[in-house]
């Protein structure tokens, strides 16, 4: 009698456990079977839900983009006017002292050290506001990425609402997506979505 009991429990617990299997296994195959369905082309085969942008193009046509690289163009051509006009200044000021020097117009060596310390002051102040240009034009355009780049990411959680793809990745230059089929290129979407939504802003 001992001995059919354990033989009943041990069937039980076997179908107890094939029961469990066929259950979660069940659940995980419709997921996938959903997923894939999600994704699935007559023309290409199972079509997986990812994505990728090319940067480049994306750069070159999405308007908020051409005009912040319009807005720092400009930046950059006022502040390089500004410092040649100094390395001009400069310049001339030290072949007028030159000039001087050899037709000995200064009347003491005095007279001569303080025009010349005079010319080594405008030159370090003009070096010192060359790199400090350099400097605010290096932060300006890092703000600006950092701008666009907020922008964008910003912009893609909406266009992938509901959402189409798991992963959108960043081609820059063919750099890090060295093959995918064209149907992966969704670009031209994400541009035409970018400009759709881009207001620019009144000055």
């Amino acid at each position: 009698m001992k001995n059919s009991n354990y033989i009943i429990n041990g069937i039980l617990i076997i179908a107890v456990i094939v029961l469990f299997i066929l259950h979660f296994t069940g659940r995980r195959t419709n997921a996938k079977s959903h997923v894939t369905s999600e994704f699935y082309s007559d023309s290409t085969g199972v079509r997986l839900p990812l994505a990728f942008v090319r940067t480049d193009s994306l750069l070159a046509n999405y308007k908020f983009s051409i005009n912040l690289n319009e807005e720092m163009l400009k930046k950059v051509e006022d502040e390089s006017l500004g410092i040649k006009r100094r390395q001009d200044r400069f310049e001339r000021n030290v072949a007028d002292f030159q000039q001087k020097a050899q037709n000995n117009v200064f009347l003491t060596q005095e007279r001569y050290q303080q025009e010349e310390s005079r010319l080594i002051k405008e030159r370090d102040d003009y070096q010192t506001y060359a790199a400090s240009v350099e400097r605010e034009l290096a932060f300006e355009r890092a703000r600006m990425n950092r701008q666009l780049q907020d922008t964008v990411k910003a912009a893609l959680k909406i266009f992938n609402t509901p959402k189409k793809y798991e992963i959108i990745f960043c081609d820059v230059d063919n750099d890090n997506i060295l093959f995918a089929e064209d149907l992966y290129d969704i670009t031209d979407d994400v541009v035409e979505f970018l400009n759709d939504r881009y207001v620019p802003e009144k000055k």
